[in-house]
């Protein structure tokens, strides 16, 4: 059935989270294609007959909005608002919903609809510790947080694993930090960066937990303008040496295995070749500072002010 958009009631908006990138691609779809499944609707139930409770299908019904279109396909679920919610929830993709929403959904099941936690782990074909759980995110995490995740400004993973511990800890430091965002001037923020911030909260004392609080923004930049290269030229070189040391213990294990033919013409080659390389590699890391240069492929015996080789000394003619 073709359902107008002014007729849709969008009761449940609040319990999903704004994506904008998968908001536009459903655009990008729905002006393509056209829409290719249709919404999940009940009778509204307040005496008018042409009013619908959107169940599932809130994606579909923004973009459309968004494309100014008038109408959508819709189909009519013949059930009461609980069960169609249930149904809903047990039909949608594993992993599409992330565990703060699946903590809305349960929260508005019991203040709503007057569900127990028990029957909601029957109902779902969950446990009652998986209700419990996700019931406690939405009850650790304050409503300024909450929303921040609801309207994608805080990734739901990020506030699951740094947001909910920090209310735990201090619910208005957490409170604090959420609202200082200023999320209505400034961009959303990433999982790392929140991640950033909870790490130093924890490690700060007093004074540093205040700026984190009151200045979250200024506090990323200064911290990653301070923050260390991912890894130091030594660092690296450290890892290149171990790396040749591995690589040794296994050339050396698969020779002692008797797995090759020392004799063979590419393993002497490949030998000699490894040889030069670690005898450049012995100079440099063994000379003084003011020793001589290696030449650019890597020959120490090719450098000008260096010994002069034999077959040099046996083409040299007699001295006048």
């Amino acid at each position: 059935m073709q359902i107008e958009l002014p007729e849709l009631e969008l009761r449940y908006a609040a319990l999903r989270i704004v994506d904008a990138g998968r908001a536009a691609r459903m655009r990008a779809s729905l002006a393509a294609d056209g829409q290719q499944s249709p919404v999940s609707v009940i009778a509204s139930g307040e005496g008018d007959a042409h009013r619908f409770v959107l169940i599932d299908g809130y994606l579909r019904v923004r973009a459309a909005r968004a494309l100014a279109r008038d109408v959508i396909e819709a189909v009519l679920l013949p059930l009461a608002e609980t069960d169609a919610l249930i149904m809903a929830h047990r039909l949608d993709e594993v992993g599409r919903r992330s565990a703060l929403e699946d903590g809305w959904l349960l929260d508005d099941l019991v203040v709503r609809h007057g569900l127990s936690q028990q029957e909601l782990g029957k109902r779902l074909s969950r446990s009652r510790s998986w209700v419990s759980r996700r019931l406690s995110l939405v009850y650790l995490l304050p409503e300024v947080a909450q929303v921040a995740v609801r309207d994608g400004d805080v990734p739901a993973q990020a506030a699951m694993k740094y947001l909910v511990p920090l209310s735990r800890d201090k619910r208005e430091a957490c409170e604090r930090i959420v609202q200082n965002l200023d999320f209505g001037r400034e961009p959303a923020v990433t999982e790392r960066e929140v991640g950033r911030l909870y790490l130093h909260w924890r490690r700060g004392d007093a004074e540093v937990r205040a700026r984190i609080e009151s200045h979250p923004r200024l506090f990323l930049r200064v911290d990653a303008a301070t923050e260390p290269d991912a890894k130091s030229d030594t660092e690296l070189l450290v890892g290149d040496l171990n790396a040749l040391s591995g690589l040794c213990m296994r050339a050396r294990r698969r020779l002692v295995e008797g797995a090759v033919q020392v004799s063979h013409r590419r393993v002497r080659r490949a030998f000699r070749e490894a040889q030069r390389g670690f005898a450049t590699l012995t100079e440099l890391m063994t000379e003084e500072p003011d020793a001589r240069p290696v030449h650019a492929h890597g020959d120490p015996s090719a450098v000008e002010g260096g010994s002069r080789r034999t077959d040099d000394r046996a083409l040299a003619g007699p001295i006048a």
